[in-house]
């Protein structure tokens, strides 16, 4: 399967719409299939997010350093999951964030002005963005709730929510996810499995 079949197949899942020929024609006119190795940034602090990036295949990590030099990962994202820093990208400011790839990444990206074109021409497009937007929403207020968690409890949650996470991410990326030491993630997974 191509990169754009699987991205046609997405937006057609998501929004529960079909996609034209002209507007499969459309998007693969104006978005990018682009590489990026392990290691590699999307985007970096201080830079202006210029594109949105669709996963086709590969992870990455949203993330801040503080200024201690401490990583404080606020995202981890898979196939099917978009990478951006969504206020730099609306709003052309620049980011506070770093994305990186934690394994080699197939994606799909576009620019703002692309997006909202799309948004207009195409029904299961602007239908898609609706469900995702929905869906930020609540993994957003799930994670600002997940603040005042327990420890055992923010993992509990992980593992119901992103179970794949576990084998995907290595324990000091999931454990700074949770806002957790790796030596409490231990001993939490120590415990699970008695």
């Amino acid at each position: 399967m191509s990169n754009f079949e699987a991205f046609f197949d997405y937006i057609q899942k998501i929004s529960g719409k079909v996609l034209s020929e002209d507007d499969k024609h459309l998007l693969t006119a104006h978005f990018i299939s682009r590489k990026l190795r392990k290691r590699q940034y999307f985007l970096q602090e201080g830079d202006v997010c210029k594109y949105i990036g669709f996963i086709v295949k590969g992870s990455a990590r949203t993330f801040t350093v503080d200024e201690k030099g401490h990583e404080h990962i606020l995202k981890l994202a898979v196939e099917n999951w978009w990478l951006a820093d969504f206020e730099s990208f609306y709003r052309l400011t620049p980011s506070r964030f770093n994305i990186e790839a934690l394994e080699d990444l197939d994606i799909l990206q576009s620019t703002n002005a692309e997006i909202e074109e799309f948004l207009k021409q195409i029904p299961a497009f602007s239908a898609m963005s609706n469900v995702i937007s929905q869906n930020n929403t609540i993994a957003t207020q799930k994670r600002i709730q997940n603040i005042s968690y327990s420890a055992e409890e923010r993992y509990e949650e992980l593992i119901s929510d992103y179970p794949s996470f576990l084998q995907r991410f290595p324990q000091n990326m999931i454990a700074s996810y949770l806002g957790l030491s790796s030596e409490t993630l231990s001993r939490i997974k120590k415990n699970a499995l008695k």
